[in-house]
C-alpha cells in the first residue's frame, strides 16, 4: 500500500507537527481536534524545547512554519540552582548550554504553548476539522472509521490518537494502560513579568530558569518568558513577559480540597509552606495574576509491553504521559510525530508494508517514551519525598560544581543533551 490516507484524533503539539510532515510528503492527512476556534484553548505556561524537539520540528514543519516557531521563542538566560534564600549554588549560561557552533535545529529554547500550538496551527486550516470530539472507532476490512459525539463519522486507512493524557482512542485500544497519581501535587502561575516589576526582582528570577533547593520541604521551579517579537494576532491573555513558577510537594501535605480552592487560596496554601524562603519567592507567587495559578495532581502513564499492530496506533500523551518535572513531554511527542512522519513516508514510497511499519514505530517509540516517563517519575517523586539529608548533599555537590571548572562544564554538557 503506496496509497493511503490517515486521520489524527487531537490537535496538541504532537499532532499537528504530524499533520504537517505528512502534508508535506503528500500523505492525505486529517486533524479532528474538539475546540471550535484556535483561541479556544489557551491553556499552558512556558515550556522548553530540547535538542531532539528542535530537530523534530524542524523536519515536520515548512520553511515557513520553522522560521514562525524561531520567532516566537524567547531570549535564553540559562539555568541555575538556587536556595530558599535566593543564594545561588550554579549557574549555567545559555552559551555553556547551547554552543554557539550549533545549528538551530540542535539548540535548547523556551516557548509559550499557547504561540507553538497557534504557529502549528497555521497552513492546516483545510485539513483542519474543529469542534469534532472523538467518541469512538471501528476497524472494518483495511478502514477505520471514527465516531464523533455530533454524529458525524470519518474514515480513513490509518487512525493516530493524539488526544492527549486521557485518551479516548489509548482507551479503547488499550483498556489496560493506565496513568498513576505520583504522590506529588503541583501549584504553578505566571508572574507578569512589567520593567518595573523586572527591577526589583533578583536577576537570577527575572533572567533564567531555576530549580531552588531548600532546606525544607517542597521543591520551587521558575523560568522566564520574555518576547522576542510583539505579535498583534495572538490572544490577549499571551501578550505579556511572565516568570513561571510551579510549587511541588507531596500530596498528603496539601489540604484534601486543595483542588477546589482558587487562585489567590491557592497562593496562600504556597506562601503558608515557604515562611523561611527568601521574600523575592513570596513576591513571586503573592503578585501573580491568581488566573493563571492551577493546583494539579502530578500523573505519569504505566508502562506498557508492545501490544499486536494494526489500523490504529498512539502518539504522545495519549500513550507515554509524563510528570513536568523533565521538562520532556512535549519533545517526545515531537519526536514521535518526526518518527512516524518518517515512518509513513517509507510506507508511501513502497518501501515496507503498512503494518509492519506500525509495529517498528510503536516498538522504538515505547522503548524511548518509556524511558522518558520513567525519568520524569523519578523527578516527580524526589520532588515530593526528599529528605532534608538528601537536599543538603545536593547542595554540597551543586557548590562544588560552581567552584571546580571540569564538574561545571560536564553539568552544562549534561543539561545541553
Amino acid at each position: 500500500m503506496t496509497d493511503f490516507s490517515v486521520m489524527i484524533i487531537g490537535g496538541g503539539i504532537g499532532g499537528l507537527a504530524l499533520a504537517h510532515g505528512l502534508r508535506r510528503a503528500g500523505i492525505p492527512t486529517s486533524v479532528y481536534e474538539r475546540t471550535h476556534h484556535r483561541n479556544d484553548w489557551l491553556q499552558g505556561y512556558r515550556i522548553h524545547i530540547n535538542p531532539a524537539g528542535a530537530a523534530a520540528l524542524r523536519a515536520c514543519l515548512p520553511p515557513a512554519g520553522w522560521q514562525a516557531f524561531l520567532d516566537t521563542v524567547s531570549p535564553g538566560g540559562g539555568f541555575g540552582f538556587l536556595t530558599d534564600r535566593c543564594t545561588e549554588l550554579l549557574a549555567m549560561t545559555d552559551v555553556e548550554i547551547n554552543p554557539s557552533s550549533d545549528a538551530p535545529e540542535n539548540r535548547h529554547y523556551a516557548v509559550s504553548r499557547i504561540r507553538l500550538r497557534d504557529t502549528l496551527l497555521a497552513g492546516l486550516e483545510d485539513i483542519l476539522h474543529p469542534g469534532k470530539t472523538f467518541t469512538r472507532y471501528d476497524v472494518a476490512g483495511n478502514r477505520v472509521i471514527a465516531h464523533f459525539a455530533d454524529g458525524t463519522t470519518a474514515t480513513a486507512d490509518l487512525l493516530i490518537g493524539a488526544d492527549g493524557a486521557n485518551s479516548r482512542v489509548r482507551r479503547q485500544l488499550l483498556p489496560h494502560a493506565h496513568r498513576i497519581d505520583t504522590g506529588a501535587v503541583a501549584i504553578a502561575g505566571k508572574y507578569e513579568l512589567t520593567p518595573e516589576r523586572e527591577k526589583t526582582l533578583p536577576a537570577a528570577l527575572a533572567t533564567r530558569a531555576n530549580l531552588v533547593v531548600p532546606r525544607s520541604r517542597g521543591s520551587l521551579f521558575t523560568a522566564v518568558w520574555k518576547q522576542s517579537h510583539q505579535p498583534t494576532d495572538r490572544p490577549l491573555n499571551d501578550l505579556t513577559d511572565y516568570v513561571l513558577w510551579g510549587f511541588t510537594d507531596a500530596a498528603d501535605r496539601f489540604p484534601p480540597d486543595l483542588q477546589d480552592l482558587d487562585g489567590r487560596a491557592l497562593q496562600r496554601t504556597v506562601i503558608e509552606r515557604i515562611p523561611g524562603w527568601s521574600p523575592a519567592f513570596h513576591r513571586l507567587i503573592a503578585e501573580s495574576d491568581p488566573d493563571t495559578v492551577n493546583a494539579f495532581n502530578v500523573k505519569s502513564a504505566t508502562p506498557v509491553n508492545p501490544w499486536p499492530s494494526g489500523r490504529v496506533t498512539l502518539l504522545g500523551d495519549a500513550i507515554h504521559n509524563m510528570t513536568p518535572m523533565a521538562g520532556i513531554g512535549a519533545n517526545t511527542a515531537l519526536r514521535d510525530a518526526d518518527l512516524l512522519r518518517r515512518t509513513l513516508m517509507a510506507v508511501h514510497a513502497g518501501e515496507m508494508p503498512l503494518i509492519p511499519a506500525i509495529s517498528k514505530y510503536e516498538r522504538e517509540m515505547i522503548d524511548y517514551g518509556f524511558a522518558a516517563v520513567k525519568k520524569s517519575l523519578r523527578n516527580a517523586r524526589s520532588a515530593a519525598q526528599s529528605t532534608r539529608a538528601t537536599r543538603t548533599a545536593l547542595r554540597v555537590m551543586l557548590r562544588l560544581a560552581a567552584a571546580t571548572p571540569p564538574l561545571h562544564r560536564a553539568m552544562a554538557r549534561q543539561l545541553g543533551n
